[in-house]
């Protein structure tokens, strides 16, 4: 068995974060290194999927819970605009092997550089 990963620990109250949405299987909080002054991760509540390919070919509707998360975030916090980012993999900037998306938003001309 493995340890549960930060975002679990996070959901689990066992570490500090910001919530921001809590549905029945994912749960969005503002990432604590934020690249936009809207960025808040999605992420779903089971750890089954390290991957968005992992998860898309494993459960399309909770790839599509995710989506529809990062529009209602985006609607409270930015005006309905925003920019979705999965990294796939250590070497696109993966860090945590547990499925997130990344929401972006209230963006201006240059911000996401080297994003």
């Amino acid at each position: 068995m493995t340890d549960p990963s930060i975002f679990t620990r996070i959901l689990t109250g066992d570490i500090p974060g910001e919530l921001l949405l809590d549905t029945e299987r994912v749960f969005a909080i503002r990432d604590i290194n934020p690249q936009a002054p809207l960025h808040a991760l999605v992420i779903p509540k089971t750890e089954q999927y390290r991957d968005v390919t992992e998860l898309a070919a494993g459960d399309p509707a909770l790839l599509a819970e995710i989506v529809a998360a990062a529009k209602a975030i985006a609607d409270e916090h930015a005006n309905g605009e925003y920019r979705l980012i999965f990294n796939n993999g250590a070497s696109a900037a993966q860090s945590v092997f547990h499925v997130h998306a990344h929401v972006l938003g209230n963006l201006e001309e240059g911000d996401l550089v080297g994003f």
